[in-house]
């Protein structure tokens, strides 16, 4: 029997990428998926993707910088089923670009979504979690939360934070029945590429992105799966795919390792600038 069956499960930034890959997922392997996402069109799609398939999805429209939203999906999720089992903090943005470029606004952005959006989500969780005694907190961060990269700086600010959040709060949260995981994947197709960019030709970068051996690119279906099978391990870091697993040894064995690669990424960015 699937881990997942019967559980009550909540998925932010559901409407595409990981996130609708992920509760069309757990929702094929039986579970109850309240989805959220300040895209409701974009929801209402993949709850009919899930009909078609016999499913049944609960969508709601949640803007994860608004804590009261975040708090409510997990009240009214949690008074309707009387549990929370799983939380998917997943919802996130990417603008691309240079630091000198970057305005405070792009910065406070990403805090507010990847950042602040994660910490509500885990906070209102976390707190029902202890309470009913059980309950597994996933939330999405990136490779670039174990590293440095540069051209995507409060990207990457943002997701060293997710990951100290979960890795911190994984040992408190162990004596207490809350288990807690990180997702840092490598690419994966999500659409996030379709983020603003700044002083940069996004198009050129896409093409940088696609040049990449196939190999190299999950789609989010590929990724969702890859996802779920860390949480069933209850494993504390869920990296993705092999290059992203190397890059973070390496790193940890000596950070310069890979400054010729991020050097190269800079200097084409910088080209595409010119």
């Amino acid at each position: 029997m699937d881990k997942f069956k019967d559980k009550v499960a909540v998925v932010t930034g559901a409407a595409s990428g990981m996130g609708r890959s992920l509760a069309v997922e757990l929702s094929r392997r039986g579970a109850q998926v309240v989805c959220g996402d300040v895209n409701l069109e974009g929801l209402k799609e993949v709850a009919k993707e899930v009909k078609g398939e016999g499913g049944k999805l609960h969508i709601k429209k949640l803007n994860v910088t608004k804590p009261k939203e975040v708090r409510g999906i997990i009240d009214e999720t949690v008074g309707e089923r009387g549990r929370l089992d799983y939380i998917f903090n997943n919802a996130g943005i990417l603008i691309l670009g240079e630091a000198q470029d970057l305005e405070l606004e792009h910065w406070l952005k990403h805090i507010d979504v990847n950042l602040l959006g994660v910490l509500y989500g885990t906070v209102f969780a976390y707190k029902q979690m202890v309470k009913q005694g059980h309950g597994h907190i996933v939330n999405t961060a990136s490779i670039g939360g174990l590293s440095a990269i540069p051209t995507i700086i409060p990207y990457i600010t943002t997701k060293h934070g997710v990951v100290g959040l979960s890795t911190s709060l994984r040992m408190e949260g162990k004596g207490l029945g809350v288990k807690v995981s990180v997702v840092c994947p490598g690419f994966v197709r999500t659409g996030m590429f379709g983020a603003p960019a700044i002083n940069m030709d996004l198009k050129a970068h896409e093409k940088n992105v696609e040049d990449m051996p196939k190999h190299m690119i999950w789609d989010s279906d590929r990724a969702a799966r890859k996802i779920l099978k860390g949480v069933s391990k209850n494993s504390r870091i869920i990296i993705f795919p092999f290059y992203a697993r190397l890059s973070h040894w390496l790193y940890r064995i000596n950070p310069v390792l890979l400054n010729p690669l991020n050097s190269k990424a800079l200097k084409s960015t910088r080209d595409i600038r010119l």
